[in-house]
């Protein structure tokens, strides 16, 4: 009896057991399964995969200074703008007219004004188209002004019946412009030079010179290059006479002389010797 009161014990627990087992699996909650993706991101890296970790960087931006200089300025004195004249000569025809249909001077040249002194140097060339021509005509005096936006250059001729000769006696000019820009204070430069006997010609013919140089003191020149002028007396057609060259131009012959002179005296030094040998020669024969 008590046997099977143990048994129908044992049974039921055995049932309880069941049934709790049962209960559990349902409250358990079904398993999922992971996609594709989800799955390949879960697996391990290749072992040959580096990884790269970077340091972040740092910058100390440096402080900067910056002085600023004072500045000053230093009013210096100028003078009136200038043009910067051109660096070629150019011959101009200065015309005088002693009344409507006579010329009284007539002058074909290139002018410059130049200063040349040990600490100064300087040129001013001479427009011909910016130029305009004055002055005055008399019997025996004649006088050719050039006047430019810069200043004016005076020739002053004579007429000599007694010498048969023109000449210029006074020359002058002055210039408003900086020749050495170095100097602020440098312009007005004004030179004149008189009792002078330039361009001499004889009365009817005409001064040529290629190129002449004129000092006029203070360290300025005056050149007059391709000169042709003749004052007084010219052609009826207001043509030049016949030239009279200066100095510079007329040919020397004193090299040609010297030359001749040489050859000359070797031509007559060989003669000699031909006939002093020529003789000698003879005296060493013995007639037969």
């Amino acid at each position: 009896m008590k046997t099977a009161v143990v048994f129908a014990f044992l049974a039921c627990l055995a049932v309880s057991a069941l049934s709790l087992t049962e209960d559990e699996k349902k409250a358990r909650p079904p398993a999922t399964v992971s996609p594709a993706i989800e799955f390949s991101l879960q697996t391990t890296m290749p072992a040959n995969t580096t990884t790269t970790t970077t340091k972040p960087t740092t910058t100390t931006p440096k402080p900067t200074t910056t002085t600023t200089k004072p500045t000053t300025t230093t009013l210096k004195p100028t003078t009136p703008p200038q043009p910067t004249p051109p660096t070629n000569l150019t011959v101009g025809n200065y015309t005088l007219m002693a009344d409507k249909t006579v010329v009284c001077v007539m002058a074909l040249m290139a002018l410059q004004i130049r200063l040349a002194t040990p600490k100064a140097n300087g040129t001013f060339i001479v427009q011909p188209k910016s130029t305009h021509t004055g002055g005055g005509c008399q019997a025996t005096k004649a006088n050719l002004t050039i006047e430019f936006k810069e200043g004016f250059i005076t020739f002053m001729f004579n007429k000599s019946i007694e010498k048969n000769t023109v000449y210029v006696d006074a020359l002058s000019f002055t210039l408003n412009y900086p020749l050495d820009k170095k100097v602020a204070n440098g312009p007005p430069y004004t030179a004149s030079n008189k009792s002078m006997n330039l361009f001499a010609a004889k009365i009817g013919h005409a001064y040529s010179c290629k190129s002449e140089s004129l000092y006029m003191g203070n360290g300025l020149y005056l050149d007059v290059n391709q000169d042709q002028m003749q004052a007084f007396n010219l052609t009826k057609s207001n043509k030049f006479g016949t030239y009279d060259l200066c100095a510079a131009d007329k040919p020397d012959y004193r090299v040609a002389i010297a030359v001749g002179v040489t050859l000359l005296v070797l031509i007559i030094i060989v003669v000699v010797a031909y006939l002093l040998g020529r003789r000698k020669r003879a005296d060493g024969y013995q007639s037969l």
